[in-house]
């Protein structure tokens, strides 16, 4: 007897290591389940949707049970660049930007197969089909517009699998050579307009300082006499050799009176 307790000691302690190494390596993962802050669990109990599981530490029988994790922040996915048709029927190509998160995890889960993968796709068909309804230069006037009827038709589509599309942005919107050429021909004829126009105004301001300045003249004998120094000073100033002999503005007056 003394014997046998020995030896039951002895192969017994090892034994109960093993088994408890066995729960915690294997057991415990397969039942203990950390659900994240920012995420949610989809339970099934034998292939049916049994509960949400919510953040904090939870168990699932093995075998029985099964879960889906789904994480619940914004997701951000690009939406490849599309050939669309605009209303005027130039083509063009379009990228964007879809911002979405998960509202209902259940339906997430049961309603699509890979909901990415389906917000993705249907962003893709709904923004060739509304850029389409849109010409050219309010395509790239008016991207808000453009983006919110996108994002509202996406959303309310979208809402039967759980899916809040929160945002889309157009982000690149490519022409075709041709287009941009003469988008830059249009540019510079613009361009081109408006400094004629500038020039017009320059020249016709200046001709009426001009008649103001004839006017004045005519009336005021001292205003011509003013202008007489002023001229003499800025050719003075310029050093060069021109010699200029001042005439008294009374001495052509007595020459007028002279030949009337």
């Amino acid at each position: 007897m003394h014997l046998t307790g020995v030896f039951g000691v002895v192969f017994g302690i090892p034994n109960l290591f093993f088994a408890l190494f066995f729960v915690v390596v294997f057991v415990l993962p397969s039942i203990l389940k950390i659900v994240n802050q920012y995420e949610k669990g989809v339970r099934f109990t034998l292939g049916r949707f049994s509960g949400i599981m919510e953040p904090g530490l939870r168990i699932i029988i093995p075998v029985l049970q099964s879960w889906q994790r789904i994480d619940m922040r914004i997701r951000a996915v690009d939406v490849p660049s599309q050939d669309c048709v605009s209303k005027d029927n130039v083509t063009i190509k379009v990228n964007a930007v879809l911002y979405f998160k998960v509202a209902d995890a259940k339906k997430a889960v049961i309603e699509v197969e890979s909901f990415g993968f389906a917000v993705s796709q249907l962003a893709q068909t709904t923004m060739r089909n509304i850029v389409g309804e849109f010409e050219l230069d309010e395509i790239l006037q008016k991207r808000e517009e453009v983006s919110q009827k996108i994002q509202a038709i996406v959303d309310k589509a979208t809402d039967p699998w759980g899916i809040k599309v929160d945002k889309i942005e157009l982000k690149d919107i490519e022409l075709p050579d041709t287009m941009k050429r003469a988008m830059a021909h249009q540019a510079e004829a613009e361009r081109d307009r408006r400094a004629r126009v500038t020039l017009a105004l320059g020249e016709q301001q200046a001709a009426q300082k001009l008649t103001e300045a004839g006017k004045l003249i005519g009336t005021e004998p001292a205003a011509l006499q003013l202008r007489l120094f002023q001229t003499m000073s800025d050719i003075s100033a310029e050093k060069n050799s021109t010699i200029i002999v001042p005439v008294p503005v009374e001495l052509l007056d007595f020459f007028k009176k002279k030949r009337k």
